[in-house]
């Protein structure tokens, strides 16, 4: 056993080079996640309104740039393709395009600025609560062109393997909101103290500060003539309705995922604000391990990718078969410590006084976290087959089967729980685990019997 683990190790598309390409991701995600941990800490601080609010309006902002930021964010599956067919001349015309799409999500930033407070109006939170999420959703809008732009721009660096780049500019974007989130929330340092407003000022500017530092590395002179970043700036129509045939299928995977996901958060507030703040933190503590994962689900989506290129598709299994085994140690370490120790993750949330004016709010999360420790595991299987399916180009089955299953699976049965019945925290959260174990074995057997080895999104 140790000898066969000592292969898998030092083997092509083996644990280590899994890791090499996958770690600086991880940690790039997981630089994210530690950003939103702290942001909506300080908001537990802050006020229970706060805190509330925060998660249902950022999740509806980033839900409605979701296909902006999928799309966008396929700019690496072209990267990682071209990449491993030795056809570097082609990879920054596809990064332009990923530019000019970004450009796209302004006509829908636009008009949502001006909506937002009839959209939280109709939702049925508390007035407090309202009136936080639609502060907070506006001035995230100033940013959300930012936010499409760093996925594509991302994506050159993350499809070329130069992943340590993105970890880089992640750990600035983290630096940046979460000292600011300090200074803005609290009014420290002598600046005014913003509130809910100041969370999401710092937000603003952390991601303008990362579009910023990614504009200045990608237009580096060894990267301009290597791969033609300055020659191929025109709009290619052929080479952008590629971008859109695979990769909005992509985006629109994203935006039905998260907007299903924000329409269980909105449920869940209908049933109270203590109801809402124990998910938005149980969530928020399930991001630590979730958001990582996120890398590692990029990082198996480049090896894929370059190894499709390469025409090699058993190399691009094996890469899969070794990040399962990965993540699942990973997360079920992480999984033992939810069920043995999950104040020390909710401990955080109660300093300052936070959590002090809703009773029971600490027992009610740990009971979530033993939810969170049991659908873990098929989040970690399920990521690694969604990054492998994607980097091949499987888009178009991914984006049916999250339109079926986070509908039909989770969005309408929860609306019919609350409708009909007397609903309930604890049978909402068993629809929402039911929900993820049903992705995972649909995402498995595509995996395992769908066509996706012999495809390739740079062939015409």
């Amino acid at each position: 056993m140790f000898k066969s683990l000592q292969h898998r190790w030092s083997a092509k598309s083996g644990y280590r080079e899994v890791l090499v390409i996958s770690i600086p991701l991880i940690l790039s995600t997981g630089a994210w996640s530690i950003l939103l941990f702290f942001d909506r800490m300080f908001l537990a601080w802050y006020s229970p309104a706060a805190i509330a609010a925060a998660m249902p309006a950022g999740m509806t902002s980033f839900a409605m740039l979701c296909f902006f930021i999928g799309t966008a964010a396929y700019v690496n599956t072209f990267v990682a393709q071209y990449y491993g067919a030795a056809e570097e001349n082609k990879i920054g015309a596809i990064v332009w395009q990923g530019i000019y799409f970004s450009a796209l999500s302004l006509f829908v930033i636009f008009p949502a600025y001006f909506l937002a407070r009839h959209f939280f109006a109709l939702v049925g939170h508390a007035p407090e609560v309202q009136a936080q999420e639609t502060i907070y959703f506006k001035i995230l809008m100033y940013s959300a062109v930012f936010m499409v732009l760093n996925n594509a721009l991302g994506s050159f660096f993350s499809g070329l393997g130069k992943t340590l780049i993105v970890m880089w500019v992640s750990l600035i974007i983290t630096v940046i909101n979460v000292a600011l989130d300090y200074v803005l929330i609290f009014g420290n340092f002598g600046f005014p103290e913003m509130g809910i407003r100041g969370a999401a000022t710092a937000s603003n500017i952390a991601i303008v500060s990362g579009a910023l530092v990614y504009l200045y590395l990608i237009f580096q002179k060894k990267y301009r003539k290597r791969f033609n970043l300055i020659t191929s700036w025109k709009f290619k129509r052929s080479l952008f309705d590629r971008l859109i045939y695979f990769g909005a299928p992509n985006g629109i995977r994203l935006f039905i995922d998260m907007s299903a996901f924000t329409a269980f958060l909105m449920f869940v507030g209908t049933l109270g604000t203590h109801e809402g703040v124990a998910t938005n933190i149980a969530f928020n503590i399930e991001a630590l391990a979730f958001l990582p994962m996120v890398g590692m689900m990029i990082g198996v989506a480049v090896l894929v990718g370059q190894r499709l290129g390469e025409n090699k598709p058993e190399l691009a299994e094996k890469a899969a078969w070794s990040a399962i085994h990965l993540t699942l140690v990973f997360f079920g370490l992480l999984a033992v410590l939810y069920l043995t120790v999950p104040k020390v993750f909710i401990y955080p949330f109660t300093l300052q006084g936070g959590l002090a004016e809703l009773n029971n709010s600490v027992e009610t999360i740990v009971i979530l976290l033993r939810f969170v420790a049991f659908f873990c595991l098929f989040d970690a299987i399920f990521l690694v087959f969604l990054g492998s399916l994607e980097g091949a180009g499987d888009t178009r089955f991914i984006m049916k089967m999250s339109i079926v299953i986070s509908i039909f699976l989770l969005v309408v049965p929860c609306y019919l729980y609350i409708r009909f019945f007397d609903a309930s925290l604890l049978g909402l959260w068993w629809i929402i685990t039911l929900n993820v174990m049903i992705y995972c074995a649909v995402f498995y057997w595509r995996f395992i019997t769908g066509p996706w080895k012999g495809m390739r999104v740079i062939n015409d």
